[in-house]
């Protein structure tokens, strides 16, 4: 019986469906489908993707963010990012139901490869939701949630947390911390599920649950990870969200993670 983001077999079932996109962002989808096509066109593009709570249907009227993966057929270069982000500022300044927008670029070869198999390959074919182009989930494995899947998922967690403290030092206005502390605290909290995930036997992307799932086998930090998970769905532009993410759940989170599951691949 299927269960706990797991299908009939015991694989991780992917997440998210055109179909579950909620009726008030479409218009949003199909802007982003349209602006996608029209920028990566001449064969540029493999691929594009949605992912985050629009496409699980999850997502908060005005709250949420549009998230996208293009797949390219070479590897992206700065003409690349440049376009997507002269998209991302077009779709979030003419859609209020969102509150930003981010793109990710990487090549069908980086995707695909050994190294990133049960990292951005297993981002892709379970969390990832077909917008444009050949799925490339075609070409990658079934997962479950094994050691090996948390550890290279976010087996890096202290790579980020210099740069988050550097972020988070420069960072002078409401804005920049409310957009700081949801970066960090939906990181953390994903990190806090995929530490327990193998124990826990299921996959869910959804903040509140990765919370509460993480709480029993940690009860001492159960209550900054839920509040983690809260800070992920509704920013805050409060200095102390910050330091309690960065300098205190963040480092245990960090360290813990190694002894557990131990270090990621490192990338080139």
């Amino acid at each position: 019986m299927a269960g706990r983001g797991l299908d009939v077999e015991g694989w991780i079932a992917r997440e998210g469906a055109l179909s579950r996109v909620p009726a008030a962002f479409t218009g949003v989808v199909d802007a982003a489908r349209a602006r996608v096509a029209k920028s990566f066109d001449g064969g540029r593009l493999h691929s594009a993707y949605l992912y985050g709570s629009i496409p699980r249907g999850t997502a908060i009227l005005g709250v949420s963010d549009l998230d996208l993966l293009l797949a390219l057929r070479t590897e992206p270069t700065e003409a690349d990012r440049a376009a997507a982000r002269r998209i991302e500022q077009v779709l979030d300044q003419s859609f209020p139901q969102i509150d930003g927008v981010g793109i990710l670029l990487f090549s069908t070869r980086t995707l695909l490869s050994e190294l990133e198999r049960h990292d951005l390959g297993f981002f892709v074919a379970c969390l990832c939701t077909p917008l444009l182009g050949a799925d490339l989930a075609d070409h990658l494995p079934r997962y479950r949630p094994t050691p090996l899947l948390a550890r290279e998922t976010n087996g890096d967690l202290s790579l980020a947390l210099p740069g988050w403290r550097r972020q988070a030092a420069d960072a002078t206005t409401d804005h920049h911390r409310r957009a700081l502390s949801r970066l960090v605290a939906r990181r953390i909290v994903r990190t806090g599920f995929t530490l327990i995930m193998p124990r826990w036997g299921g996959w869910t992307s959804d903040l509140s649950e990765s919370a509460e799932a993480f709480g029993p086998y940690y009860p001492e930090r159960a209550g900054q990870m839920r509040r983690a998970a809260v800070v992920g769905r509704t920013p805050s532009p409060v200095p102390g969200v910050l330091h309690e993410l960065i300098d205190d759940l963040g480092p245990w989170l960090a360290a813990e993670y190694v002894t557990v599951h131990g270090e990621k691949a490192v990338r080139p």
